[in-house]
């Protein structure tokens, strides 16, 4: 059981810049693409048309949080890469399939990196927790808090749990989004889609903050 450590007020004032910033991701990468597909639709653009142009709405957002933290971002980048080669075969093929897999391909690959760190020092969960363990608790909480990663046993294994948990979900996702993608009517994927992974997100949050207070993980 760890020790909550005190921080000062300013410090706190980091948490809801957290929730802010993850308010913002869903505002500009999840609800933006979703009402460009469908407001262009009701324009009469054509669903393939609609869906690459929705899509690629994202993007702007994506460059400006690099420029913004001035730091080139691995997961930014190849989130860009996987929607360019989406929009280029979409262009090839013609065919709106093609660009609502792709969000799948983004998934599984996510899910099966999360679960690729489980073997090593930093795992997923570890790496993600230091943004808003600092927040909470400034700089030395964190380095108190990360300290226990090398001398407690216990610590290390209810962080691989996490880990394991996120990249499972990433990747079952993954595979109920390629499901979506060919059985659906084309029009109801993005809704569709978008709903379920929110489902699955709203779950995992709720399964890891029941799980990080109960085993007393929290900074």
């Amino acid at each position: 059981m760890t020790t909550r450590l005190a921080a000062p007020p300013a410090e706190r004032r980091g948490a809801p810049a957290v929730r802010r910033r993850l308010a913002l991701q869903l505002v500009f990468e999840l609800a933006l693409p979703l009402g460009g597909f469908y407001g262009l639709q009701a324009l009469g653009v054509g669903q393939w048309a609609a869906l690459l142009v929705g899509s690629l709405l994202a993007v702007p957002w994506v460059v400006h949080g690099m420029i913004k933290r001035r730091r080139v971002e691995a997961m930014a980048v190849f989130t860009l890469v996987l929607m360019a080669v989406g929009a280029l075969m979409t262009l090839v093929t013609g065919d709106a399939r093609v660009l609502l897999i792709r969000d799948s391909w983004l998934f599984g690959l996510i899910g099966l990196w999360i679960l690729g760190t489980l073997p090593t020092r930093r795992p997923f969960v570890l790496a993600l927790s230091q943004a808003v363990v600092t927040a909470r608790v400034g700089e030395e909480g964190r380095r108190t808090w990360l300290s226990q990663w090398d001398g407690d046993g216990v610590f290390r294994r209810r962080l691989r749990v996490l880990t394991a948990v996120w990249g499972l979900g990433f990747t079952l996702d993954a595979g109920v989004r390629v499901v979506l993608a060919t059985t659906l009517p084309v029009g109801w994927v993005p809704l569709v889609s978008t709903a379920q992974w929110l489902a699955v997100l709203g779950g995992l949050i709720a399964f890891h903050r029941r799980y990080v207070v109960r085993h007393g993980l929290k900074a």
